[in-house]
Order: structure tokens, then sequence, then C-alpha cells
């Protein structure tokens, strides 16, 4: 009977089990996205820090009111840039959680599907031993008793 029960569930199991590889999928993919962005915002710092440096030394040589607008006009949408980068490097970890938290119910919901399963076939194993064990005891009992005067 419980065998019946646990190869009923088989196919609830591969339903799970698809589903949490999706989830896992997803969690790879938004982990992915979030380096991208991680290494786009680190090379925009990177480049406003060489700019920054250029300033140092071309300020130190002396420059024209229109490269010094220029330039404040220039670092000014780099920050910008920077701000927005953060941003969607906020919004990516936040997705990134929330597709960690989906595979993590998934993970746990197919493994307890893959433990329900087991104990219904461990269930129909020990029931099938008592079951044999009750016919070698009866089939000991008649040779017994033929055996006897």
């Amino acid at each position: 009977m419980s065998l019946k029960r646990a190869e009923r569930l088989l196919p609830v199991v591969q339903m799970a089990e698809r589903e949490e590889q999706d989830a896992a999928r997803a969690l790879a993919r938004s982990q992915e996205q979030l380096r991208q962005g991680e290494v786009k915002l680190g090379e925009l710092q990177r480049y406003r820090h060489d700019y920054q440096q250029q300033w140092l030394q071309q300020g130190s040589q002396g420059v024209s009111g229109q490269w010094l607008m220029n330039y404040q006009r220039f670092l000014s949408q780099l920050e910008v840039a920077i701000g927005q980068q953060q941003r969607s490097i906020d919004w990516l970890r936040e997705n990134q959680q929330r597709a960690r938290d989906l595979w993590q119910q998934k993970h746990v919901r197919l493994e307890g599907l893959r433990k329900l399963v087991q104990r219904y076939r461990d269930e129909a194993r020990q029931a099938e031993d008592r079951r044999e064990q009750r016919l070698l005891d009866e089939l000991a009992q008649r040779l017994n008793q033929r055996d006897t005067p």
C-alpha cells in the first residue's frame, strides 16, 4: 500500500525538482547580474578617481575657466552615473535575496517530498518484511505440526 503511495508521489517530486532547478538557475542569473553590476560600479569609481587625479595634475599647471567648467560638469555626470549604478546594485541585491529565498523554499519542499516518499517506501518494505515473517512463521508452525505425532 505505501509503495503505491510513494509511486503516486513521484510526478509531484519530479515537478518539485524542476521548480527547484528553475529557482536555482534564477538565483545563479541574479548572482551574475549582481556581480556584473558591482564590476561596473568599480569601473565607474576607478574612472572618477583617475579623472580626479587628472584634475590634480592639470590643476597644478593652471587651467582655464572653460576647462574647469567642463571638468565640473563631467564630474557631476559621473557622480550621477555612480549613484544610479549604486541604486541598481541595491535593487540587484534585493532581487538576489528574493531569488535565494525562493530557491530555499523550493529546496525545502523538494527535500520534504523526498523524505515522504522514502518514508512510504520504508513503510512498504517493513510491511512486506512483516508479511514474509508471518508466512515463514505459519510455514514453520505447519511443518512443526506435521512433525509432531
